[in-house]
Formats: C-alpha cells, structure tokens, sequence
C-alpha cells in the first residue's frame, strides 16, 4: 500500500472524467506559460506539420517561417517542431503521451495509417484502465494517444489502482483547496 493521500483533482485539467459519453474540449488557442512541452526535431518542418495537423488532430499555434512551428491541440498539450539538420535513425524507446478521449481513438488510428500506414501500433488496453494508440512519426519520434476508460469497480484494472491508493472519482470528496 502506498503511503500517500491521493484526492480528485480533476477540474485543473482540460481531460474530462472518463466515460461513455466523454467529449473531447476544444482546441485551445490561448497563450500561457507552458508547464511543460516537448521539442521534437525535424528535417521537414511542412511534412511534419501535416502529419502532426491530419493525423494526431493537434493545430498550429504559430510559427517563425523556416524554424518552429508551436502545435498545440488541448490546454497543456504543446509540441514545438523544430528546423534541424537531421532527426534519429529509430524511435526513441523514450516516448511522449498525450490524453484524449476514447471516442476519438478510431479516427486518430484511421488518420495517422492514412498518412504513414506503419506508423501505429494498436489500440490495446493497459494495466491502468486506458487504451493506448503508439505512432511513430515522421521525425521517428514515439507519440502515444492515451485515453482512459470507464471506470468498472470490478475489474482487474479497478484492483490494480485500488492496491496504489488510487480511488474512482466521486468515492471521496474532493479537496483540492485543502492541497493547492
């Protein structure tokens, strides 16, 4: 048993409480300090943008023409594309994930194979209760679309959350303000 206190706070963040009926918020376009974000390096700023756009549903933000392009898709979800004179010969085992909701699984996989039809592996189903979409991109960086699934109390899924200390949301009251 883990001895920390876990507490739902899930209104800080643009991912909505798993379910059935999940709907995916609004790309955001506001301007913010980045928590956090990743740069990914490319040879071909324009074939990276179109797969980052038409494939993995992220929009760009802005660019400085020649050396970034700022993609954003979500609050908190930003990639930087960034000019460069080469890019790794193989992915990464490193990987960067990014939320989404279960509803937009089967159109992201349908996109990305229409670009790069080796490029993704999956859907298959965690330990952790999401199901998960690995793309390799044009810049063989390891890209994973994570979206989580309903909570069922019954499952081995709910167990192995349950023996770390993880509740469902609603099972204890939310007390944020007593943390932040």
């Amino acid at each position: 048993m883990s001895d920390h206190t876990y507490y739902n706070a899930f209104e800080i963040s643009p991912v909505p409480a798993p379910g059935p009926d999940a709907v995916a918020p609004e790309p955001f376009r506001g301007i913010y300090g980045m928590p956090a974000f990743v740069n990914i390096p490319t040879t071909d700023l324009a074939a990276s943008v179109e797969f980052w756009t038409r494939g993995l549903g992220f929009f760009e933000l802005f660019s400085i023409p020649g050396t970034l392009v700022h993609l954003r898709r979500w609050a908190f979800q930003d990639v930087l594309l960034v000019a460069a004179e080469s890019v790794p010969d193989q992915p990464p085992a490193m990987s960067f994930s990014f939320s989404g909701v279960l509803s937009e699984v089967d159109s992201l996989v349908a996109a990305c194979r229409a670009l790069r039809p080796d490029a993704v592996e999956g859907p298959r189903d965690t330990p952790w209760n999401t199901r998960d979409v690995e793309v390799v991109t044009p810049e063989n960086a390891r890209i994973v679309f994570t979206a989580a699934k309903p909570f069922a109390p019954d499952t081995q899924e709910a167990r192995n959350l349950e023996a770390i200390g993880i509740t469902p949301p609603g099972e204890t009251p939310g007390d944020n303000e007593r943390h932040a």
